[in-house]
């Protein structure tokens, strides 16, 4: 149920975003070694399936979740995300196969499919309408936190002992996140009893269409970020990087201030201005990183695209949440969030399919990312007309 008071900061609000701290942390934690780990088992060449496996189960998921979100409620959907990064921490060790390794990132996805989904929906029942731009920046600083932090860890846990003490760790992360929610109350009224039943999806719980322009402006713009999770690894160490966790540390701190103020202006401006500049620093981001040839100047491009994309993502999940309908939000959210995993699973396929082991290429996947990058540009400046009420 929806607080009245002008004030984002409440306890409940407080252990969402710690929850969401450690869970974005427990699955990004493993992103820069799994590379090399998979090149350790023999699957190089499945790289680029890293990442679009992962998403694809993400994907799949979502309209389950959205639809789970708006019945049974939005804390055990969140609980169910968290519950699957702790046992897939678990299974990494046991199932070394390639095989095994692939189908162990099909199922990690589905932590991705459920927690983020109940999480925004979560969010926007806490507080006030106006004051939703600002909330998810909030709550996207200590998400980003997670992300920032976690692959530092990650590399520096695997230097320092063992890549299944990384697994475990995440695992650790992960379950913590699952005890912060056991104390969260539950903000959607009348919520059901799971059954069966509620797994059955129609055609029309799948895509929520009114969201559809915030949708297209998510799937476009983060194809560079399943670029950037299949391949910066390589391209980081090739310009000189030694810890291969730096340039997502550089990127996501770059846009844990931003994130305040960017949802607070969309708030006040709208959630479109603060896209188109999002949009310009994102292409400006993508051209750097495939033109830089030192390590400085990679971290300076991973530096703005932080900012692009500080300002992108809560304004983008607030204009989701402005398009939807009150009883449709985890239906809404859940849209977003398939075209954002389409968006960054063709990202890492295009990206494994044009890199295997010559970082060549990779300057011109940026390239082409860029290209993608103008479309939405184009489609937010000449395209897309808003409603009038």
């Amino acid at each position: 149920m929806q607080q009245q008071s002008a004030s984002i900061y409440t306890l409940q609000f407080g252990l969402v975003c710690l929850s969401s701290f450690l869970f974005s942390a427990s699955f990004n934690m493993l992103i820069p070694e799994l590379p090399a780990y998979l090149t350790g088992l023999g699957g190089a060449e499945y790289k680029g399936l890293i990442i679009a496996l992962f998403t694809l189960t993400a994907a799949i998921s979502r309209p389950f979740s959205g639809k789970l979100t708006d019945t049974i409620g939005r804390v055990p959907v969140m609980a169910v995300g968290s519950l699957v990064c702790f046992v897939c921490g678990f299974l990494y060790p046991i199932l070394t196969s390639i095989s095994g390794f692939l189908f162990l990132r099909l199922i990690h996805g589905f932590s991705t499919g459920f927690k983020p989904t109940a999480t925004a929906a979560y969010v926007a029942d806490l507080v006030p309408a106006g004051k939703w731009g600002e909330a998810m920046g909030v709550h996207g600083v200590c998400f980003s936190t997670g992300l920032a932090i976690g692959p530092a860890i990650g590399s520096a846990i695997t230097d320092n002992f063992s890549i299944n003490i990384l697994f475990y760790c995440s695992s650790l992360f992960a379950l913590l996140s699952i005890v912060i929610l056991a104390n969260m109350k539950e903000t959607l009224p009348n919520k059901q009893r799971f059954k069966a039943g509620h797994l059955k999806i129609k055609k029309q719980d799948i895509i929520e269409w009114q969201v559809l322009p915030a949708a297209l402006i998510v799937l476009w713009s983060y194809i560079s970020y399943g670029v950037i999770l299949t391949v910066i690894s390589d391209w980081s160490k090739h310009l000189g990087t030694s810890n291969k966790g730096l340039f997502f540390m550089v990127f996501t701190l770059s846009s844990l201030l931003i994130r305040f103020v960017a949802g607070k202006v969309s708030d006040r401006y709208g959630r479109t201005l603060i896209l188109k500049i999002s949009l310009a620093l994102l292409l400006i981001s993508l051209l750097w990183i495939a033109l830089a040839n030192s390590s400085l100047m990679l971290m300076c491009a991973s530096a703005v695209y932080g900012v692009a994309s500080g300002m992108l993502s809560p304004s983008v999940t607030a204009w989701t949440i402005d398009l939807s309908k009150p009883g449709q939000r985890g239906k809404a959210v859940a849209t977003m969030y398939i075209f954002m995993e389409v968006g960054i699973g063709f990202g890492a396929l295009l990206a494994g399919s044009m890199f295997i082991s010559d970082v060549s290429t990779i300057p011109h996947i940026f390239y082409i990312c860029a290209g993608i990058t103008l479309v939405a540009m184009l489609y937010l400046w000449l395209i897309y007309k808003p409603k009038t009420s």
